[in-house]
């Protein structure tokens, strides 16, 4: 009896970069059940993690190039894979990963069943040590945190990542609005992942967030300080995304958190340094802290440097100058752009070995050589 296609979809989404790893509960083909028609989940099979034409892809999934394009770009609007739109040109199409992906992509049409089958699958997804190799985004610190005589690179600044794109979308987040929909979650500000180029026009042609100006983006920043939230930007120079987090709804923070020591599996340049002679014991900072890294001890605050992320939140709280941002001894290595990271995460995984790059790429080829010749 051949594979049910879900189950074949599922092992197709576990090659990918971010994995889609098996559950003894089948938790994952629930989810896929709930996303794709089996129709879908057969075109899905068919794409790869490099973008081709809807011709290409027909002639694999044996369909022709009309019906395969009006099949594609209707995955595209139910956030099942990605395209990029190319103007005078035919639209390219790959494979989604679930997370960071498919996920993310259903910000707008989340419901019940899905957020409770997906809070019960991600802890499964995230694998500390993979992380540890190759994140899929690090922490950034909140611009204020950062002394204006640290040579600071222009990728490890929000507002920079920022100012230098030409197109900026704000999307709701999806974590805080998931678990506002289970009654749980905070009433920090739910427009708050900022989407940059590509990706932002994947996001406006599915009708997702809205475009907005550099101003506007920045004050958002602004605002995510206000309000403790964690930057965390595609791991990457050019960076992709920028996603303003809380500890209490993000997944990504609260797999973090529960690692023993966050500050060894987290990208980040800065580390807190405590003059504790200059601490009055306020305890501002320790609310701050997502990785719980400072406790109240009796008149003082302690530090636990392992699990700092440097994310600078509490250093604009501190009224006695005590908390300041220091560069680690071993900066970080920051790919150039976020293909390089899928890359790199898919070799730590063991999915995208230069052997498989090859023959998928061989494969494209032939493929569009074949579509090309009818």
């Amino acid at each position: 009896m051949a594979q049910d296609v879900y189950e074949r979809l599922a092992r197709h989404l576990d090659r990918l970069p971010g994995g889609y790893p098996r559950t003894d509960s089948g938790v994952e083909i629930r989810i896929l059940k709930r996303l794709f028609t089996r129709e879908e989940a057969e075109l899905a099979l068919c794409l790869g993690v490099i973008p081709e034409e809807a011709r290409v892809i027909a002639r694999r999934a044996r369909l022709s190039p009309e019906e395969a394009e009006a099949r594609l770009e209707a995955m595209v609007r139910r956030g099942l894979v990605f395209s990029r739109a190319r103007p005078g040109r035919p639209a390219l199409y790959m494979a989604a990963q679930f997370v960071i992906g498919i996920w993310e992509y259903h910000v707008n049409d989340l419901d019940p069943e899905l957020v409770r089958d997906v809070n019960e699958y991600i802890p499964h997804l995230f694998d500390p040590e993979t992380w540890k190799k190759s994140p899929q985004l690090r922490t950034v610190p909140v611009g204020r945190a950062v002394p204006v005589e640290h040579a600071v690179m222009d990728y490890e600044r929000a507002d920079e990542l920022v100012r230098g794109q030409k197109k900026i979308l704000v999307a709701p987040c999806i974590c805080r609005r998931e678990h506002k929909l289970a009654g749980k979650g905070c009433d920090r500000i739910e427009e708050a992942c900022l989407i940059f180029g590509m990706a932002a026009d994947y996001y406006e042609r599915r009708g997702v967030g809205r475009r907005i100006g550099a101003e506007e983006a920045l004050e958002i920043l602004s605002r995510a300080e206000e309000e403790g939230l964690v930057l965390q930007p595609s791991n990457s120079q050019k960076a992709v995304n920028i996603c303003c987090c809380c500890g209490c709804c993000c997944q990504v923070l609260k797999n973090i958190a529960r690692h023993p020591r966050p500050a060894e599996i987290v990208s980040s340049a800065f580390a807190v340094r405590l003059e504790e002679g200059s601490c009055v014991g306020c305890g501002r900072c320790v609310d701050r802290c997502t990785m719980g890294a400072l406790e109240l001890d009796g008149e003082r605050v302690r530090l636990a440097a392992e699990r700092c992320i440097g994310c600078g939140l509490c250093v604009t709280r501190c009224p006695k100058d005590a908390l300041s941002l220091s560069r680690k001894p071993r900066t970080p290595d920051v790919p150039r752009t976020y293909q390089e990271t899928l890359l790199r995460l898919g070799r730590a995984r063991g999915t995208l070995a230069p052997t498989r790059l090859a023959v998928a790429a061989l494969r494209s080829k032939l493929d569009r050589l074949l579509a090309s010749r009818g």
